[in-house]
Formats: C-alpha cells, structure tokens, sequence
C-alpha cells in the first residue's frame, strides 16, 4: 500500500463541505484542517471500515464541531493522506495513468 499528502487551502466557509467531499471519496486514510496561523485546529483518521459504512453517523459530530470553530473568510489549509492499494496507480485520477506524472502526491 502506497501513501501520499495532498494540501489545499480552503474559505472558512466550504471546510465542512471540502471534508465531506474528501471522506466520500473513500482512499483518505487522515484528514488534518490547520488555521490560518498553521496550528492543528481538529486532526482524525478514518479506517476501511468507517469509510465505507455508517459514515454520516461518525462524522456528523465532527464536522459540527468543525463547523462551529471555523470563521468566515479566512483561509483554512486542509492536509488529506490518502493510500492506494496498487502503487503504480496514478494519484492523477487519469484512467489509463499514461501519463505517470506524480506531481507533488509523491509519498512522504
């Protein structure tokens, strides 16, 4: 199992929303939100198991408290470590993974 992180920064108003999309997705091993002056504001890690059953019941709690610490209009970095079971798939998401290009998803 290969794994890699991605980092993106995200408006204080679609971090709940960008989590949620990034929990569905079911490779994210661990998600970590930091603020803006780079300080861990919540950190946790999904399992196969939570992933892909009974999702909305666990991370419901979570994103609530989530919710409710981020302010509006600022800039939240959210760090995603994700696992693929074959490494020589492409972390592009291209399907033919012709291209090879592993950009910055490299493992760390």
């Amino acid at each position: 199992m290969d794994t890699w992180t991605e980092k993106m920064q995200v408006a204080g108003d679609r971090v709940v929303k960008k989590v949620r999309e990034l929990v569905r997705e079911g490779n994210v091993r661990k998600i970590i939100i930091r603020k803006p002056n780079g300080e861990i504001l919540k950190e946790f890690s999904l399992t196969a198991g939570v992933a892909l059953g009974g999702i909305a019941l666990w991370i419901a709690p979570i994103l609530a408290a989530v919710g409710a610490a981020v302010a509006v209009g600022m800039n939240y970095t959210i760090e995603v470590v994700r696992t693929r079971e074959n490494p020589e798939d492409d972390p592009s998401g291209s399907a033919d993974g012709a291209t090879g290009d592993r950009g910055d998803h490299g493992p760390r």
